[in-house]
């Protein structure tokens, strides 16, 4: 591997590829520090802990990983990417809802540019929401703003600043994508999760875990590492094959293609929309003011995970459906003269789809729903607030997989020996 390493850096496209991509993590990181104008840092520090042993705990504890501690230091960066990866979400649930969206995400390179058109746009309208819910919410606490600041103020310059941070973490991803590495967006939201890291190796060495703790920690990890490695990389192909026509003198279709279906299909998507619906029973539970209440609906509650896990299984069949559109699939392969080996073009192609996708739902929403309750165990068992599990692991694990297959893809063109060994390719073939 670090031959590999080192063979990337004598390609000169690929080395400054690099160094582009870490130089724009670099102007990230630094923006992170950077505070919002008129916030009171200290005051801000003591309400944010309590934010986090809270109702909303988790959600404020789940954003701060996304943001890289930005949330914790209300920094210009705080809601980081978060606006867009809401926005591209919508918009996507959208599109199996609206025909006019659908038919727009078939029209090819200009039909990806008006979706990315509206999809800033939705950004920039989230971003002032969001941006102007959380200044007022501040605003209504006079110590957490400096002395002789009015609030209308500080609400004016403290959104402004929040979507112009929303926006400029965009155009650095929007970089990193064309001059860089990787998907930038992603690359942003890598940066951030693996910056919290080192600050969960202290939190583990200040609680002082014994050794059988730690091989316990370190086999989880290594155990989730592996995990998903296999689960995002997973998927069931499904041959077609085309008849061949003549039409004058020339010959179309007689080839053999495949249709991917992945194991985990919905991404990350389900633990997003489980972890921000998980906010209200919490808040139920806090506002009610009811031990009851609370011992079934609370953070540490006894239907708590239960819920948890429901709607985690929920939004991962339904993005699942809502992403893969069988009877599009079918419909697009007997329209150019395919069809699945030993099955019927059609309405039969079209149910054998909807099995094989409910197999394979099945076993990415039990995966996610595993993945999900990592970081509950962890903390309830080894006594650590550890986010290691859930969006974070799947986000940098998955990023990390596609930053080594895109050096991969260079080194090869190259006839560098990449990541993978040839034996292991040739293997697979």
């Amino acid at each position: 591997m670090w031959r590999a390493f080192r063979n990337a850096f004598r390609i000169p496209e690929l080395r400054d590829r690099i160094i582009f991509t870490l130089l724009m993590l670099i102007v990230y990181r630094l923006g992170i520090y950077i505070p919002i104008p008129g916030i009171n840092l200290g005051e801000w520090a003591n309400v944010f802990q309590g934010f986090q042993s809270g109702a909303a705990g988790g959600l404020f504890s789940f954003y701060d990983v996304f943001a890289g501690g930005a949330v914790e230091r209300f920094s210009i960066l705080m809601m980081s990417v978060t606006p867009y990866i809401n926005a591209s979400i919508i918009l996507q649930l959208l599109m199996s809802i609206i025909p006019a969206l659908k038919e727009l995400s078939k029209e090819g390179e200009e039909g990806k540019k008006k979706l990315a058109k509206y999809t800033r746009y939705l950004t920039l309208f989230l971003g002032f929401l969001q941006g102007f819910i959380l200044s007022v919410s501040i605003s209504r606490n006079p110590a957490l703003i400096v002395e002789g600041i009015s609030p209308f103020f500080f609400i004016f310059v403290s959104t402004l600043t929040i979507v112009g941070g929303t926006m400029f973490a965009i155009w650095l991803g929007e970089r990193i994508t064309e001059k860089g590495i990787g998907n930038g967006i992603s690359v942003l939201i890598f940066a951030g999760i693996v910056s919290r890291y080192p600050s969960y190796v202290g939190q583990a060495l200040i609680g002082q875990m014994g050794i059988l703790e730690w091989i316990i920690l370190i086999a989880v990890i290594a155990a989730i590492i592996i995990a998903i490695i296999y689960v995002q990389l997973g998927e069931r192909r499904i041959t077609v094959q085309y008849a061949r026509r003549v039409t004058g003198r020339k010959v179309y279709g007689g080839q053999t293609t495949y249709i991917p279906i992945k194991v985990n299909q919905a991404g990350v998507i389900p633990i997003i929309f489980g972890q921000a619906i998980m906010v209200i029973p919490t808040a139920i539970a806090s506002l009610s003011g009811s031990e009851a209440v609370q011992r079934w609906l609370g953070t540490n509650g006894y239907l708590y995970l239960p819920i948890y896990a429901i709607l985690i299984l929920f939004f991962t069949y339904f993005y699942s459906i809502a992403t893969f559109d069988v009877h599009d699939v079918s419909d697009n392969i007997k329209k150019y003269g395919g069809f699945v080996p030993g099955i019927r073009p059609g309405a039969p192609t079209e149910k054998y789809f909807t099995r094989i996708l409910n197999r394979m739902t099945f076993i990415g929403a039990i995966f996610l729903v595993i993945m999900a309750l990592v970081p509950y165990l962890l903390s309830s068992t080894l006594g650590v607030n550890i986010w290691i599990g859930g969006t974070s692991a799947l986000i940098a694990v998955g990023v990390a997989l596609d930053i080594l297959q895109q050096m991969e893809a260079h080194m090869i063109m190259r006839n560098y020996e990449g990541f993978i060994k040839k034996g292991r390719l040739k293997g697979r073939a």
